[in-house]
């Protein structure tokens, strides 16, 4: 009986530990499996998070290509505007200065027009072959009758006689002298063949005679390179004369009164003539095209760009078709101009006329 008394306790021991290893086995399995479900539900978490994660960096990197077109857009568009902008400012400069620039232009040519009004006004008063003006040429006033000898008498058979005969020395018969004219036949043709097609250039004949006889000793100043640039403006009627003001400056540089160049406004005081260089009274001032500066010249010099200038201001209106008159009346008017640059070459004018 002691083995079934020994095997008697050792029943219910093997099965509770039996039962013991049982649930321990199902704990493990059912620990596991839920191990396993954790895992799979973590794992479909992460891929879902990683998921959305792609999302976004895709999200973040549209809105970074958005952000930076726009960036370059904007910059774009602010270089644009700049650049219009600048040419906005541009086009406006160049506008105000072709503004100012015909501004000035039509003042200088107002100035001109008239100084060719007054030029105009002086040829119409001016004498003609036709319609001579004889308060201008006294000489073409009928001449007064012979004085004689108080007690002198003479019949009338003996008046032709006296009207041709000599007048003896002593007697108190006055000649009368009279300016007498012709038309030379090579100065005549050539002013006919530059009438054909009338031009300003120097390359007729009669231009080129003008030119050389008048025109050029005319302006020839001691200031040759002043000289040459009157007379460049004389010949594009660009050259404008005006009085000088009488207001003085409180200063004035020493430099340009010795000169007689652009020294502002002044009054008539002995200053160097800018062409001839000598002290003179400058009247009268010249100003060459657009250059805003002014020279000074003496009465001379005044007379003899004036005289250029008359010359010029004539064969322009027969060029323009405005003078209305024959070939041999505009021949003797131009002799007349040329007698002018002539007589002031040589220092001869009106102190009236200056």
């Amino acid at each position: 009986m002691p083995l079934g008394a020994e095997g008697g306790p050792e029943g219910p021991e093997s099965e509770e530990s039996a039962r013991a290893r049982y649930n321990v086995a199902r704990l493990r399995s059912s620990s596991v499996e839920i191990r396993e479900k954790g895992s799979e539900i973590l794992k479909e978490e992460l891929h879902k998070a990683q998921k959305e994660l792609k999302l976004k960096d895709e999200e973040c990197e549209r809105l970074s290509r958005v952000r930076e077109q726009l960036e370059e857009e904007l910059e774009e568009l602010t270089a644009s505007l700049f650049e219009e902008a600048h040419k906005m400012v541009r086009e406006a400069n160049t506008k105000q200065a072709v503004a100012e620039k015909q501004l000035r232009e039509a003042q200088g040519k107002i100035d001109v027009l008239l100084a060719e009004v007054c030029a105009l006004k002086t040829l119409v008063l001016t004498s003609t072959p036709s319609s001579p003006n004889r308060e201008m040429h006294p000489q073409l006033l009928s001449p007064p009758k012979s004085v004689f000898k108080k007690g002198h008498t003479r019949n009338k058979s003996a008046s032709s006689a006296v009207a041709t005969a000599t007048p003896l020395p002593g007697s108190a018969t006055q000649l009368i002298s009279r300016d007498s004219k012709e038309v030379d036949s090579v100065l005549f043709s050539e002013f006919l063949s530059w009438r054909v097609e009338p031009s300003l250039e120097p390359d007729s004949p009669f231009l080129q005679r003008v030119y050389r006889e008048d025109i050029g000793p005319c302006l020839a100043f001691a200031k040759r390179e002043l000289s040459q640039s009157v007379q460049a403006a004389v010949e594009s009627n660009t050259l404008s004369i005006e009085p000088a003001a009488v207001q003085a400056l409180p200063m004035v540089k020493a430099s340009a009164i010795e000169c007689g160049g652009p020294n502002g406004w002044r009054a008539h005081v002995v200053t160097k003539c800018a062409l001839s260089g000598m002290s003179r009274a400058c009247k009268h001032r010249i100003k060459l095209g657009d250059s805003g500066s002014h020279y000074y010249i003496s009465p001379c010099s005044r007379a003899r760009i004036t005289a250029v200038c008359n010359f010029f201001t004539y064969i322009r209106y027969i060029q323009q078709g405005l003078v209305r008159q024959e070939d041999e009346q505009m021949y003797w008017e131009v002799m007349r101009l040329r007698k002018e640059m002539s007589m002031a070459k040589l220092g001869f004018f009106r102190e009236d006329e200056v």
